[in-house]
């Protein structure tokens, strides 16, 4: 092989190791994407109360750990159409506001991932009187897997950091 030719390999080989560094960075932006679209859905799901799509978000094995809000005996739920009625009968009443944040997501392998959200909640019950409710401050520690192609929650915990309780006064409209 002359010199040249040589040359020409080298770049190629460069080019090449590029390319697939620059497309498997792509392809990782593109699922971290996907993952903070999932999660968007989740909230505004929740907060809609469209609790069938809601399931949807959700591994058909997936577990979520709520324990800092309902205690170790009832905080734990698995299965995606479990973990949706158990949200359902505990907020599907309430006026509910949910926020995340600042998501750090590492992509772990190529149907896995890992993530956590600051969140914010605003949860109002429905009452006679006194407004009943609170405020929520905390993460959401998570993970995802993909799915048929799509990420969906695979487990979540919720950690609060803060709750604070809604001043009395005029309920949600």
């Amino acid at each position: 092989m002359t010199g040249t030719g040589l040359i020409t390999m080298i770049r190629r080989s460069t080019s090449s190791g590029r390319s697939r560094k620059m497309q498997a960075s792509c392809d990782e932006m593109r699922d971290i994407e996907a993952i903070k679209q999932l999660k968007a859905r989740y909230f505004r799901l929740m907060d809609t109360k469209q609790w069938e799509a809601f399931e949807s978000v959700f591994a058909e094995d997936a577990e979520i750990d709520v324990t800092d809000d309902a205690g170790p005996e009832t905080g734990r739920v698995r299965g995606g159409p479990a973990i949706a009625n158990y949200i359902r009968s505990a907020i599907g009443e309430a006026f509910t506001v949910h926020h995340g944040h600042m998501p750090e997501i590492r992509i772990t392998g190529p149907a896995t991932a890992e993530g956590i959200w600051a969140m914010f909640d605003y949860v109002e019950f429905p009452s006679e009187g006194t407004r009943r409710g609170l405020q929520g401050y905390g993460h959401y520690i998570e993970t995802y897997t993909r799915c048929d192609g799509d990420w969906k929650i695979q487990s979540m915990k919720l950690s609060r950091l803060r709750i604070d309780p809604l001043p009395p006064g005029a309920g949600a409209s």
